[in-house]
């Protein structure tokens, strides 16, 4: 259950559904099977187990997008196009050409189709209506964008998320902390940073498991490179790299990790313990994240942000 990788969006200020309001929603548009001639199907699945769509947990709220895929392998369909080509061959007395070709593929691909292997996959999304946050557990940004459209269409249209928007461009961040030698605020530098030159050839250079409080890498910086990765630690708690595009990769949760063997047996029940522990840590770690790197924080609800203001 653990996110691995953020793909980190801003909910519209003002934005609040209660659970059964969200899963009302969802249920309007569920995974369906993959059927017939159709390649993908896409529809919201429940994060664990069976049911519900939407996982509740201390104002916290969590959904998935479920995905079916027929599989082809390529050797199949290339076996099939040439046994068909060949009968043509045969029959008629003349090779088939490209376009012919291309015909006889996409006729054995639609043959072929319903009995394709289907694979089910699954994309995890963590809402925080309290902080405004929408994060996707993808590495890449087109996976979350998939599920960030699904929902924007499952609530027509209503979800005008927004990026992180710092204050100077993230590369000119991270090399400035890794020239200082120093993180802002509760993080620090990890053991791991990538380097990237701006000319043409784009020369790199990486460290990994390495410190980074060498000379050689002020040498690099010196010499006009710039970082585009950085490992960096939030508060003894949680290691990550950070991208110059704001991607949150490689998460690992240093300490709560460490009572994971010494809570429930139950699956459902410890999926929202983990829940819990996760959507804490991550949200105050968001904050300052957003902080360090100048973003401004608006977002969530109203009623939400009052609430938080009067807990402080």
């Amino acid at each position: 259950m653990w996110f691995k990788n953020l793909q980190v969006y801003r909910l519209p200020p003002g934005w609040a559904m209660s659970p059964g309001e969200l899963e009302e929603e969802l249920a309007r548009q569920p995974l369906t099977p993959c059927m017939g001639q159709n390649l993908q199907s896409r529809g919201w699945v429940a994060p664990q187990g069976e049911v519900p769509l939407v996982r509740s947990m201390e104002r916290q709220l969590m959904i998935a997008l479920g995905t079916e895929q027929k599989l082809l392998p390529g050797a199949v369909v290339r076996q099939h196009t040439e046994e068909r080509a060949a009968q043509i061959e045969q029959v008629k007395g003349y090779k088939p050409g490209k376009k012919m070709m291309r015909e006889i593929k996409d006729q054995v691909i639609m043959e072929l189709l319903p009995r394709a292997f289907v694979r089910r996959r699954s994309l995890r999304s963590w809402i925080d209506p309290v902080a405004g946050w929408l994060v996707v557990d993808a590495s890449a940004p087109a996976k979350a964008e998939e599920l960030v459209e699904m929902l924007r269409n499952t609530l027509n249209g209503e979800l005008a998320v927004t990026m992180l928007e710092p204050a100077q461009a993230p590369s000119a961040l991270l090399t400035g902390w890794l020239s200082a030698r120093e993180a802002p605020g509760r993080f620090e530098l990890g053991d791991e940073c990538e380097l990237c030159g701006s000319d043409e050839s784009k020369p790199t250079v990486r460290y990994v498991r390495h410190g980074l409080d060498g000379d050689d890498i002020r040498r690099h910086i010196t010499e006009g490179k710039f970082a585009t990765k950085l490992g960096l630690t939030w508060n003894d708690k949680v290691s990550f790299v950070l991208t110059e595009k704001l991607q949150i990769k490689k998460v690992k949760f240093l300490a709560v990790r460490e009572t994971e063997n010494e809570t429930s047996d139950h699956p459902e029940e410890q999926f929202d313990i983990d829940f819990a522990l996760m959507s804490g840590e991550l949200s105050l770690l968001l904050k300052d994240l957003a902080e360090a790197v100048g973003a401004p924080l608006s977002g969530g609800s109203e009623r939400s942000q009052k609430r938080e203001a009067a807990e402080a």
